[in-house]
């Protein structure tokens, strides 16, 4: 019988790295409590099931929403296998192209510099909740053409979907978040129909527009796609930040490095994608029973392949608890593998090396305003909830225009 390894113990919440590690020496394919799910956690044994759809369906990342999902009929990119998948992948790629991305450089470099520039060395500045959410918030916002007068609600709808994935709620919680799934519903359905009516320049014009081997996007799949922007565009930055920013505190040889040499924030970005992955887990079902290592998983089994445990296999990275900034984490399951990788890393990996090279020129030094990093109650997302810092006044020297290092 494959050991237990329990999400909601107190101490795996706030460190789960020592029992995944604890998983991977006595039961890599384990089971994971009180849901009675398998979990895997060894590097190898995760790659073979993100490549394989055939048996481990991404229709389990539907199901894990149940009655909460916002569209229950829609096609989305995050819940679908080949052949439909590879379409929709082709499909949505035409608004994620690596020049539509770059162009939002000077966007970011605005947002972020305007929030830093509130840092004062007579108060903490509170990182995620000034700049951590906001940006990501208003980057999706404006590529989907959505008011800044929304916005409120749109990181709303966000953290809602995400507690409806990977949260234990309350029957308070379940009523509230099935009316904001509701108004999210009812926003878009009318943003769609506008959009139809009078196209703009935004991605939800070009979701409507666009075919892919006579594939047609219904206004539910273009619901569903913002849905998913909103998750993935807004809590992985955010928590990519925090952890980053958590882990060069920690080890204050590596932040000195970085200070250093700003080059390495590239690479400072791929080992926390390592080494404190935004993004723990997802889900998987499988379609006929197999076989993982000694462990016979079920037909119709909810799997989940733990990306943050393979990033600390040591049989793929040498000494994997430690923090590197130097390492070359090639390989690193952050953004997922396969067909699933994620559609946003670019646009993540952009906005976090921007924040940071703002952050270390403006901020001589910063550290914790308290020690104790509460991290977010979610069974599959990790990052602080909140990240206090005492800073010195923000440099007055103008930030010099920047080349982009190579990643």
């Amino acid at each position: 019988m494959p050991a237990a390894l329990n999400l909601l113990d107190p101490e795996v919440h706030a460190n789960p790295y020592p029992h995944y590690a604890a998983m991977q020496e006595t039961s890599p394919v384990c089971i994971v409590e009180p849901f009675g799910f398998y979990g895997v956690t060894r590097y190898d044994d995760v790659v073979s099931v993100l490549k394989r759809p055939e048996i481990f369906s991404s229709r389990a990342m539907t199901s894990m929403l149940g009655d909460l999902n916002p569209v229950p009929d829609a096609l989305t990119l995050i819940a679908t296998d080949p052949p439909v998948h590879t379409r929709l992948r082709a499909l949505v790629n035409r608004a994620f192209t690596p020049r539509a991305i770059a162009a939002l450089e000077p966007r970011i470099r605005k947002i972020t510099r305007e929030a830093l520039g509130r840092m004062s060395s007579s108060q903490p500045f509170e990182l995620i909740g000034e700049l951590g959410i906001p940006l990501p918030v208003t980057v999706i916002a404006e590529l989907l053409g959505i008011p800044g007068e929304d916005q409120q609600d749109f990181k709303r709808w966000s953290d809602d979907i995400v507690a409806a994935v990977g949260g234990m709620l309350s029957p308070d919680d379940y009523e509230r978040i099935r009316q904001s799934i509701k108004e999210f519903q009812v926003y878009f359905e009318e943003a769609v129909a506008r959009r139809r009516r009078e196209p703009t320049g935004d991605v939800l014009s070009d979701l409507i527009r666009a075919e892919e081997d006579g594939l047609l996007l219904s206004a539910m799949d273009v619901m569903a796609f913002a849905s998913l922007l909103l998750v993935a565009g807004n809590e992985t930055t955010t928590n990519l930040l925090g952890n980053a920013v958590v882990a060069l505190l920690k080890h204050p040889m590596e932040l000195s490095k970085v200070r250093a040499d700003p080059t390495l924030i590239p690479s400072l970005i791929e080992e926390t994608l390592r080494y404190d992955n935004p993004v723990q887990c997802l889900f998987r079902q499988t379609l006929e029973e197999v076989t993982l290592g000694d462990v016979t998983i079920p037909q119709g089994a909810m799997v989940m392949p733990f990306f943050a445990a393979a990033n600390r296999d040591r049989e793929k990275f040498p000494d994997p608890h430690t923090f590197d900034v130097t390492r070359s984490a090639t390989g690193h399951l952050g953004f997922g593998f396969g067909i699933h990788f994620c559609l946003g890393a670019p646009l993540a990996r952009l906005e976090a090396r921007v924040m940071l090279e703002v952050l270390l020129k403006q901020t001589p030094e910063f550290t914790f305003a308290d020690a104790n990093v509460d991290y977010l109650d979610s069974l599959f997302l990790r990052g602080p909830k909140r990240l206090p810092l005492i800073c010195h006044a923000p440099s007055s020297v103008e930030e010099a225009p920047h080349a982009e290092a190579p990643v």
